[in-house]
């Protein structure tokens, strides 16, 4: 049986086994005209006064008010260019409220990813916006000349925050909700913590006791500790305004929620948490998934691996298709890398009682590995195959998992259909030659499946 490839028409169809149960989610309405749309999200948000309200009050106080727009790197499609294109709408009423192209920066909130190239940059932004000026720059968590301390949270964080974002007299956060396997959803708060802050402020806010909980999940935002850090943090810096938006799996926007940073990202959650939970899915002996837009890289690739823990049976069989297309190194840090084989030596149960030891250094990028170690709870990890025709055998040995290109016949021209057929077989020869349920995951990490 065949279904659209999720990585696009750059490869051929996905051919899966016969029978093979495809869970999807319903396909959201789009939102119509949408450049109208947005300026209508603007001028009427949820639980604030009109951006252009807010920037020409700062105006009025300060002839000189400077503003910053806080926008997500490349592992988020967020529509920051064309007929959907959020950036645009915004600086033209910041510029319609008398601020100057001068006066307006872009802060690109990488959190503690790689920085972005210029080409990366001009890739995903609307021309105009450089053909304006306007100067587009990206945080580096780890560069403490650029970050200013602002105290302490109630756990105990250390809070430092992009300096140039503190300068700026309007404060602006843009962003996708979509489900998040640790905050819930990802947009609002997130843009500040982890997007703009130091590394020091990811120690407990990803450290070892929050991660464990089991609050920290996929769509929960009430009690959910990870959420709560990050909002605390996002408030401490302070946001004038949010422009976020929820999209289907084209990409195209469902929904536009702007206005003040709480509200209207409560109110996203909710149309998110209405468009991605499939339930009664049951529990098949192989999963399919894919790692999706966000799996540019094999950090990145945690994200479906949890999402489909929902139907993921003991001792069951997970497959992970990848296309990890990442300019930079497409397995992740250093400091993952390092954790990461760490893992894969001690496993999972004693992974979580040494980063949790009181002896234990934190090291950044830890908190995805023990994202990794929570699938690896579920299933041994020879019972994962991971299959990404850019990552060379090579490197498989620095991670948990098969390499799926090496299964059976192995991968050649038709990768991805190779691999599954492969790998499917090989399975099922190795559980006595019966015939065996698999699923597939249509939407990847941007549903949450419950059996």
């Amino acid at each position: 049986m065949k279904v659209s490839n999720p990585f696009g028409k750059k490869y051929r169809d996905l051919c899966l086994p016969e029978g093979t149960k495809v869970i999807d989610m319903p396909d959201p309405e789009r939102v119509g005209n949408p450049r109208q749309a947005i300026r209508a999200a603007l001028a009427d948000p949820i639980g604030s006064a009109p951006l252009y309200d807010i920037a020409k009050a700062k105006k009025a106080g300060k002839p000189s008010a400077t503003a910053v727009i806080l926008i997500s790197d490349n592992t988020r499609p967020v529509p920051y260019k064309g007929e959907e294109g959020i950036l645009l709408p915004i600086i033209e009423v910041l510029m319609k409220a008398s601020y100057r192209p001068q006066e307006i920066l872009v802060l690109v909130a990488t959190g503690t990813h790689r920085a972005m190239s210029e080409a990366e940059h001009r890739s995903i932004i609307d021309p105009k916006v450089f053909e304006l000026g306007i100067a587009v720059v990206n945080h580096n968590c780890r560069n403490a000349a650029e970050q200013t301390f602002i105290g302490h949270t109630r756990r105990g964080t250390e809070v430092l925050i992009d300096s140039r974002y503190l300068r700026a007299d309007l404060r602006i956060a843009t962003g996708l909700i979509e489900s998040h396997f640790m905050a819930g959803a990802s947009g609002g708060r997130k843009s500040v913590c982890p997007g703009i802050v130091g590394e020091k402020t990811t120690y407990i806010f990803h450290g070892a006791p929050l991660m464990a909980d089991e609050k920290s999940c996929e769509l929960l935002i009430e009690g959910n500790p990870v959420h709560e850090e990050s909002l605390e943090i996002a408030k401490m810096a302070g946001v004038d305004f949010i422009a976020n938006v929820t999209l289907d799996r084209s990409f195209h926007i469902t929904g536009l929620f702007c206005g003040d940073l709480e509200k209207a990202h409560e109110e996203g959650v909710k149309k998110l948490i209405s468009d991605v939970q499939v339930t009664g899915c049951g529990r098949p002996d192989i999963v399919i998934t894919h790692a999706g837009f966000v799996g540019i890289n094999h950090y990145q690739s945690a994200k479906c691996a949890v999402s489909s823990m929902g139907i993921l049976k003991d001792n069951g069989y997970l497959i992970i298709l990848a296309d990890n297309t990442d300019a930079g190194d497409i397995l992740g840090s250093v400091n993952y890398k390092t954790t990461l084989a760490l893992l894969k030596c001690i496993g999972a149960h004693n992974y979580d009682r040494v980063i949790s030891s009181p002896d234990w250094t934190f090291i950044p990028d830890q908190w995805q590995v023990q994202q990794w170690a929570k699938v690896f709870k579920r299933i041994p990890q020879d019972h994962l195959f991971f299959c990404s025709p850019q990552l060379s055998a090579m490197k498989y040995p620095l991670f948990p998992g098969v390499d799926g290109a090496t299964v059976g016949e192995g991968a050649g021209e038709d990768y991805y259909n190779d691999c599954i057929r492969n790998i499917v077989k090989a399975i099922e020869e190795k559980e006595g030659g019966r015939k065996l349920t698999v699923s597939y995951i249509a939407d990847g990490p941007y549903v949450s499946v419950k059996a």
